[in-house]
This record gives C-alpha cells, structure tokens and sequence, in this order.
C-alpha cells in the first residue's frame, strides 16, 4: 500500500480542471466506493486496535500510529452493513475531514483512478434521505458510490452549528432585505449545518447540491436582473467537491459572467491542503474557511455582506 498515493504535489494539478482522482476500496461485499485522495493522509494494514471503555458502536478501537492516537470507524456497520470481522486482514484509509483525522476501515483497497466530475452524478433519486451516498459513478462498467463521509461523521460525533452570542446578529438580515445567500453542498448534512449556522442571523437562503445545479439557478436569477446578480443574490456559499460540477469550476463561471462578477463568493470545504488558498486566488473567490466552525462561517458572511451593502 506504500506506493498508492503520489505526492500531494503531484495530485494537486488536478484542482481546478474539475477533475479529481478516486481511491477504491471495498467494504463487506463486492461493491466498491470511492473517496477523494485529496482527504486521504495514508492506507496501511490494519495494525492492532485498543479498544475503549464505552465507546460508539461504529468506533472498532482506537490506533497508534506515527504518535497519534486515531479512532478507527467500521466504515460497512456505520452505513448499515454488518460489521468488518476480519481486522488482520483489512486495512485503514487514514484521512482529514473538518480539521481532524480519522481512519476508516475497509475490507480492501484496490486502485486510484482519475475522473471528471462530470462523470460524477448525484445519487439516484429512489436513494432517500438515509442514503449514505453523495455521488456515484461508472468504472469498469460497474456502478460505485461515493460515501457522504460528512453525514457518517455527523452522526457518530454531530457537530455544533451554534454561533456564538456576540456574532449572532439580526440585523444583518433586516439590512439584506429580501436579498438570498447561495448555499451549494452536495451533502445533505453540510448544507443544513450551514443553515442552521445562518439562521441566527436572520438571512434568507436558497440551496443547490452541486455546482451545475448552482450555475443554472445563478444564470436563471441573473436573467431577471436589471444589472448584476448582487441585486438579488448577495453572497454565495460553495463547497469544492461536487458532483458534475467542482466548487473551483463554479466559482471560475460565475467570476467570468459579468453579471454575477461582483457576487463574493466563500469556498467552505473539508478538503486541507496549502493549494487551497492558491486556488482561492486564482478562481478569484473572496474567501476560503475550512469546515466546519459556525463563528468562523458567521463572521466572514457577515463581513462581505456588510461590503455588498
């Protein structure tokens, strides 16, 4: 598993060309998932796990590895699936998601492949709201699914979207009037935390789950527009990885459209990395903050809300 991952440098030159490279594992079965090799620190053999007094379920015991002390989730019996038994022979996808590192244990890890999210769509329909999936896609002429990693943490550890009193501010919506604030996630979860950390502040939001959905609405707004978009739509949220549309890419178009130019736009994702603030930059986004902490969130709403007015 050592030469599995290239260098991040390496990887980094698929951001922003809405491409992105896909580590396949499987869990307990011959389905296969995906998840983004951004996120992935390492994959090893499953060394031997401790386990703790009274911990979840989903938690197979805790690792050591390379000082650091790493919680190992079943990643089949957190999404409904029975247990992985076999822990000798598994292995660990060791990855950072919202500013903390987690190992996920899979039965088995095969390949890397390189996609466009283009060839990345949203769950089919008949899913439901329990579904674990956030995209799927086509290799090998076999269907695999991408993990709504973000819902699987959320419910084993959920997080706050309790803003702090002293940034929660009414006024900010009163001021806005009637104008919205975009929210493009493709999770679920991500997008009503992100609400529920902006409710506080009295603003009016409309929601997309993925960067195409996001450019149709903006483009169907823009056309009803006298000028500019911020006539309407004041700021827009987005997150970076989505399906048939990157938040990068959504970002670029809406910054190329004179019509929706001057609509700040903050990158909110889970994905780390010094690229990331490079990226910001070339896109031409206003801001990037790393998920997910509501006072971090709140305040850089507010703040180019307040340079729109």
């Amino acid at each position: 598993m050592a030469g599995i991952l290239d260098s991040v440098n390496q990887r980094t030159q698929l951001v922003g060309e809405n491409r992105l490279e896909l580590l396949l594992f499987k869990l307990v079965g011959r389905q296969r998932f995906g998840i983004n090799v951004f996120k992935v620190r390492e994959v090893m053999p499953c060394p031997t796990l401790t386990v703790l007094p009274k911990q979840d379920g989903f938690i197979k015991g805790v690792a050591h590895i390379r000082g650091q002390t790493i919680s190992v989730i079943d990643l089949s019996k957190s999404t409904g699936g029975p247990a992985i038994e076999q822990t000798a022979d598994s292995f660990i996808i060791i990855a950072e998601y919202n500013r903390s590192v987690q190992g996920f244990l899979v039965a088995g890890v095969e390949r890397i492949v390189t996609l466009t999210w283009a060839d990345v769509m949203p769950p089919p329909e008949g899913a439901g709201k329990s579904s674990y999936l956030t995209a799927v896609t086509e290799i090998d002429n076999e269907m695999v699914s991408i993990l709504d990693v973000e819902k699987i943490l959320n419910e084993i550890s959920p997080v706050s979207t309790d803003v702090s009193e002293e940034i929660i501010d009414a006024n900010v919506g009163v001021d806005l009037g009637d104008k919205l604030v975009m929210i493009v996630d493709d999770s679920t979860v991500a997008r009503n935390q992100v609400k529920r950390a902006l409710e506080p502040l009295g603003i009016n939001m409309i929601l997309a789950k993925n960067g195409r959905e996001a450019l149709d609405q903006l483009l169907e707004i823009t056309a009803t527009c006298e000028h500019s978009i911020t006539e309407k739509v004041a700021l827009m949220i987005s997150d970076i990885e989505m399906p048939e549309m990157d938040g990068y890419t959504l970002t670029a178009e809406a910054k190329g459209n004179d019509r929706m130019s001057k609509m700040p736009i903050i990158l909110h994702t889970s994905l780390s990395g010094v690229f990331n603030n490079a990226m910001v930059e070339k896109v031409g986004a206003e801001d990037f903050i790393p998920k997910f902490h509501p006072d971090e969130l709140a305040t850089s709403v507010k703040k180019w809300l307040k340079l729109d007015r």
